[in-house]
């Protein structure tokens, strides 16, 4: 029996010793939450899963590309230009300052699956680039970055977009539950279901073992038959195809869309996979994980929103958390070898 409390008090010394920010976070929003009114109303908790869903949606993308040692910079700008693209397509017809005059109303079910053509595109140039030009994934991206964000521009003429269908905007911000005390926004289920099915790949299949084995050596997985190349370009593409799902969810649930929508999350959701325990040394990471990170991100903005902080003190408190979920993770790898 004693041993048994033991190995139980060890296990949560260890969680909390591994997850040091995460505790900080939620210890932070206990205080907050007894200080401040409706810091624990239901109408935060909504707001809280809501903005967590598509953050979470972003790095499940993000994060097989960090698990087998690599980075996508270009992230939040292909997010961008799915907003942008979806944001297009699913105006009114008779809106007044339709951007494309000469497009039809297009139904919202074809606009996603154009979408996603088009991140399935940006996701395998980007592993073309990392894998048959050899270019680091670092350099590629943030390549692909400026070239995704420029087309942005372009195409939405650095305008604001808006007018969308109702029932685009109506179906991605609705929700279970009718009252105000309690309900689910749609949201949070395709985050969870995309959650699985990504638990799933990770864990069930063979692609989720040559992407951890690619992570922990990618020439020991070589030698051992793993076809690296397809592989990281399957991971890039899968990667895309996230932010543009992310981005079409993202220009419903904001109600419009702009070239500049979704800077700098890709920061976000490598703060937050970071966080939930993904290694930026390759090879560690895990679902739940990256959930809990999301959910602890999303949760320090509530709070600085709560506390009155500066919004523009905002980016510096949040790239304190990037930069120390990262050395932590790091002196984590130094201490193992």
């Amino acid at each position: 029996m004693d041993n048994s409390k033991q190995n139980t008090g060890a296990k949560i010394l260890a969680v909390i010793k591994g997850n040091p920010i995460a505790l900080l976070l939620v210890v932070a929003a206990v205080v907050v939450g007894c200080l401040k009114d409706n810091f624990f109303s239901w109408a935060n908790f909504s707001n809280l899963m809501s903005n967590t869903a598509v953050r979470f949606l972003i790095a499940l993308g993000v994060s097989g590309c960090l698990i087998t040692k690599g980075t996508d910079l270009s992230a939040g700008r292909q997010v961008g230009f799915a907003a942008v693209v979806a944001g297009i397509l699913c105006q009114k017809g008779d809106y007044g300052s339709k951007l494309w005059k000469w497009a039809p109303e297009m139904n919202i079910g074809l606009v996603l699956i154009i979408v996603l053509l088009i991140g399935l595109c940006w996701g395998l140039i980007n592993g073309f680039i990392v894998t048959k030009l050899h270019v680091p994934p670092f350099i590629a991206t943030l390549g692909t970055q400026t070239i995704v964000y420029g087309i942005s521009l372009v195409i939405s003429d650095a305008q604001p977009i808006g007018g969308f269908q109702k029932i685009y905007t109506s179906l991605i911000n609705g929700r279970l539950g009718s009252t105000k005390s309690f309900h689910l926004p749609y949201l949070l289920f395709v985050a969870l279901i995309f959650g699985f099915l990504f638990w799933f790949i990770y864990n069930k299949t063979r692609h989720g073992k040559y992407m951890y084995a690619i992570g922990g050596n990618d020439v020991a997985a070589e030698v051992s038959g793993v076809n690296t190349t397809f592989t990281l370009i399957r991971i890039y593409a899968t990667a895309g195809l996230m932010y543009a799902l992310a981005g079409y969810l993202l220009a419903a649930k904001s109600g419009g869309a702009s070239a500049s929508m979704g800077q700098g999350y890709e920061l976000e959701a490598i703060a937050g996979c970071t966080i939930g325990g993904v290694s930026t040394t390759g090879g560690i990471g895990t679902v739940p994980g990256v959930l809990v990170g999301v959910l602890v991100f999303e949760l320090l903005k509530i709070i600085l929103q709560f506390l009155g902080v500066n919004p523009y003190y905002n980016y510096v408190v949040q790239g304190l958390v990037i930069v120390l979920a990262v050395a932590l993770d790091i002196r984590k790898y130094i201490a193992k070898k």
